[in-house]
């Protein structure tokens, strides 16, 4: 297959795998959202203590393991890291502050539009503003850093860890009977699809992703830089893909109101995405980006991905996120120090932090 295609075909992928997900159990309009299972993940392992935020998602470890297999077989697997880890670490945690203010990563937003959730137009709106925030300070030559090859024991060990907690979730061990695990009982978390369709639909898009190399961000990046569209063209194929399936399945609801597990106040849901934008080109990907690179033994990415983790911990231990309802009293705080830390990244080019 022409490579230009790819994109198209992991866009439509995901498109029809997250509805039928939710179909299957998972949270409306949340079928696969990178940041909104990572922070589950965050609280199953007790970083933070909302209660109905706590589920390791098998999607994520799908999505790890099938990127890992991909690159095996096209020997794309290429241990390295030790770029700028604190700056990425950063980079990550309030990019996760920045998604739960909005309610969701790029995949959710787009994701969200392809349920019929029109709310989600701001934040797509946010994220391209935050990527165009990105190109400015490359453009001013911001770089962090070139990553360094490692050994195969580093480039496996998130692989490992990955395996470690579904282990855990086959065992479902909670924190009463010896190991701090936790597991929600009401809520969000509480709703998933079956464990091993989880696992299976996130190895498939672990392959299709790593083949593809799929980004949101740098299907924005690459049509202002490059004119080129192949990338956009996959979040295309998404949407419509979502829109045609959530329609097929009795689940998509067009509208701004009572749309689930989101909020309609527009300037927040801009400025959060723009803020996730901002991190997320700075630090050269998307989240989904960034779990696929773990499964190539990008440590770089995992120390984002660490970032992303406590970055759920924080917003939840501090009141930072949003819900239904809307923002907090401290989200808008949040966001400012968010926006000046990446600007004085970007403006330093401090590559060596």
């Amino acid at each position: 297959m022409n490579i230009s295609k790819w994109p198209v075909v992991a866009g439509a992928a995901l498109g029809i795998i997250a509805p039928l997900l939710t179909y299957n159990g998972n949270p409306a309009n949340m079928g696969f959202c990178a940041a909104c299972f990572l922070r589950d993940t965050a609280g199953s392992v007790g970083l933070h203590q909302a209660a109905s935020l706590q589920y390791i998602r098998p999607e994520l470890i799908g999505l790890i393991l099938g990127a890992l297999m991909s690159a095996l077989m096209s020997r794309e697997f290429k241990p390295r890291g030790g770029s700028a880890p604190f700056t990425r670490f950063f980079l990550g945690l309030f990019a996760m502050i920045g998604a739960l203010v909005f309610l969701g990563c790029p995949w959710r937003a787009y994701l969200r539009l392809g349920g019929g959730d029109l709310t989600a137009i701001a934040g797509i709106a946010g994220l391209f503003v935050g990527v165009l925030g990105g190109i400015f300070f490359a453009n001013k030559g911001f770089s962090l850093g070139r990553a360094k090859e490692q050994s195969s024991v580093l480039g496996f060990l998130p692989i490992i860890i990955a395996i470690a907690l579904f282990v855990g979730i086959l065992t479902q061990f909670s924190f009463g009977e010896g190991l701090p695990l936790y597991f929600s009982q009401k809520g969000p978390a509480s709703q998933h699809a079956n464990l091993w369709l989880s696992l299976g639909a996130g190895l498939v898009l672990g392959v299709l992703m790593q083949k593809s190399r799929f980004c949101s961000i740098g299907a924005f990046r690459n049509m202002v830089l490059f004119k080129d569209p192949t990338l956009l063209n996959g979040v295309i194929a998404l949407v419509v893909f979502a829109a045609i399936t959530n329609y097929t399945l009795g689940q998509f609801n067009l509208g701004f109101e009572k749309q689930p597990i989101a909020h309609n106040q527009w300037l927040w849901n801009f400025l959060g995405m723009a803020l996730c934008g901002l991190c997320f080109s700075l630090s050269g990907g998307c989240p989904g980006k960034h779990l696929v690179h773990l499964g190539e033994g990008d440590n770089n990415s995992c120390m984002f991905i660490l970032g992303m983790l406590v970055g759920a911990a924080a917003a939840h231990r501090l009141s930072l996120a949003a819900s239904g309802a809307g923002i907090s009293d401290y989200s808008p705080y949040a966001l400012l120090i968010g926006f000046i830390f990446c600007i004085y990244i970007g403006l330093t080019k401090k590559s060596s932090l």
